[in-house]
């Protein structure tokens, strides 16, 4: 891959993962759950006092860590963006919603939250995988198992989901509608994000800027 198109992609990836953290951020202001491996980070980051930046990048580390012995291939700079950035930028917008805007929490606003807010976040994750430069330490644990037992992705992805659901719940983290539907029906979304958007977006700019 040419230094400009690592470039450019690394920028879309960078976009994604803003785009996703917003997302989430408008899930937790509208208090209606979070995706399971956010849940789960926000409740174990409170229960030690930390930020959820802090302990998401932590937890990324160690994550990354297994995800190189067993499976580097799924590692690349896109991997690095998202788990040094993500959890930064879902405290930032949490802290703009908190300080700068005042939202009722009411059957309204939450459902209006949550309609929003997973469309932005499974938006966001589209454009961040379209830019096809690594996944998030998370994200490559159900790949990894899947290669080395042979198990069905949906079946071990599901599993995996469920199981940071349960430590979410067991640390009092932020579990609601939103983390349900984000353990279940967010593939089919990102799925039509890649198809319709995110992909064609990002490889047609990318032939028009290598032309010029």
């Amino acid at each position: 891959m040419k230094i400009r198109e690592q470039a450019l992609r690394s920028l879309y990836a960078l976009i994604g993962v803003a785009i996703l953290a917003f997302g989430a951020a408008t899930l937790r202001i509208g208090q209606v759950g979070l995706d399971p491996y956010t849940a789960a980070n926000i409740g174990i980051g409170n229960f030690l006092g930390l930020s959820l930046g802090v302990y998401q990048l932590i937890i990324n580390f160690i994550i990354l860590g297994i995800v190189f012995i067993l499976g580097r291939s799924y590692i690349g700079i896109g991997t690095v963006i998202n788990m040094v950035l993500t959890g930064f930028f879902i405290d930032f917008y949490t802290w703009i919603y908190t300080d700068f805007i005042t939202i009722k929490i009411n059957f309204f606003t939450q459902s209006l939250a949550l309609v929003i807010g997973v469309l932005i976040f499974t938006f966001g994750a589209s454009f961040y995988m379209s830019a096809k430069l690594g996944n998030a330490p998370y994200d490559a644990i159900a790949p990894i198992i899947v290669e080395r037992t042979k198990f069905h992705y949906r079946s071990v992805r599901v599993s995996q989901d469920i199981f940071f659901v349960v430590l979410a719940f067991i640390f009092g983290g932020p579990v609601g509608i939103g983390t349900v539907i984000n353990a279940f029906f967010t593939g089919p979304l990102i799925d039509f994000w890649n198809k319709k958007v995110s992909q064609p977006i990002i490889e047609k700019s990318i032939k028009r800027k290598m032309r010029t």
